[in-house]
């Protein structure tokens, strides 16, 4: 039997991963899923309860289970904090701590959803990308890093951008072997042409290209990806880059799917996995049931995929969730003028109900 470690966390979380957990349910009934969930505390709630954002019994839980779900962590009543017991703490500390260090977020055009996004329809139909992210080295975690007072009384902030060729390779391997099984095609993106340790990151990434020769590999700066992504979003198939540029496109590439509420995410390392939706906490809306659960549940579908190897189980919840978005079911933020609007309980009520008439 696996075991799921859930993680509700703070704003919005708990209600979005209710659903993610209503659907692993079903599909226990449905598709025989061998599974059995525990809960812990991690983020702003969990400094309440302890002191900490991240417990020591949460990381022992962790480490005990085959997959993490995650809700998201953080908010205004906890920013005053210091640096080391913010919420956020939280989620960098179970990524270092099981040893996740790629992030897989795709970002994929549902046709019923063209309409949402800001781009127009006809640059984003048929869009369908991954971003690989390096999750646990560059400038997030490089040293030297802090806030000091220097000898002329004025103060200098540090962070350090940092990769080693064998951080750099793993992340590589993980992006070629995507897109074997997609359109074999990887862009690295970097900024070599400015950051040394970009140039040792393209390098790299081009000496592990030549094991994978049916694979396409584009080097592609940053800044020339951020502009490319909202131009033509189609030529794009996997992308790999580093943490602080994995972590601004993959965002920009939300505006693809129409909203941050419809981004999965899944963190890989060589044993349990990290699977959460990309939004923040979204505290304004907290407890008013209306945030879009559907990136949480998609969530759960990589799960499946990645951590659990039920490849069946994964694709009965994405055909539900674009059987459901087919029949107009929008939560606020997808939702055009006049279209109904319906809360996140709602919105996993009818997913699962698509699940059990397929």
């Amino acid at each position: 039997m696996a075991k799921v470690l859930v993680i509700p966390g703070d704003g919005v979380g708990p209600e979005v991963i209710r659903e993610a957990v209503e659907t692993l349910k079903l599909l226990k009934k449905t598709h025989n899923l061998d599974i059995e969930f525990e809960e812990a505390l991690a983020g702003g709630c969990a400094y309440d309860a302890t002191g900490s954002p991240l417990p020591d019994e949460t990381i022992e839980r962790a480490h005990e289970a085959d997959a993490v779900l995650l809700g998201a962590v953080g908010g205004p009543r906890w920013e005053s904090l210091t640096y080391d017991v913010r919420p956020e703490r939280a989620l960098l500390g179970l990524r270092k701590e099981l040893e996740l260090y790629a992030n897989i977020r795709p970002a994929m055009v549902f046709g019923p959803l063209l309409e949402a996004s800001a781009i127009r329809p006809e640059v984003l139909r048929g869009a369908d990308i991954i971003v690989v992210r390096e999750l646990v080295g560059g400038i997030y975690f490089g040293t030297p890093k802090g806030v000091e007072m220097g000898s002329d009384g004025v103060r200098r902030g540090v962070n350090t951008m940092a990769y080693s060729e064998p951080e750099v390779e793993r992340i590589a391997r993980i992006a070629f072997k995507l897109a074997e099984k997609r359109r074999k095609l990887v862009h690295s993106v970097d900024k070599a042409n400015v950051l040394e340790v970009m140039e040792l990151w393209r390098l790299t990434v081009s000496r592990i290209a030549e094991e994978f020769g049916h694979v396409t590999l584009r080097h592609m700066y940053v800044d020339n990806c951020a502009m490319q992504l909202i131009r033509d979003p189609r030529q794009f198939d996997v992308i790999v880059t580093g943490n602080m540029f994995g972590d601004i496109l993959s965002d920009e590439a939300a505006m693809i799917t129409g909203s941050i509420g419809m981004l999965p995410s899944a963190s890989l390392g060589d044993g349990t996995g990290l699977y959460e939706p990309v939004h923040g906490s979204a505290p304004d809306i907290a407890g008013k049931d209306a945030a879009n659960p559907i990136a949480a549940i998609l969530s759960a579908a990589m799960m499946l995929r990645y951590g659990l190897e039920r490849e069946d189980a994964a694709a009965t919840i994405e055909t539900a969730v674009e059987r459901v978005l087919d029949s107009g079911a929008r939560t606020a933020d997808i939702a055009r003028r006049k279209e109904k609007v319906i809360g996140a309980r709602e919105m996993g009520d009818r997913i699962r109900a698509a699940m059990s008439d397929r």
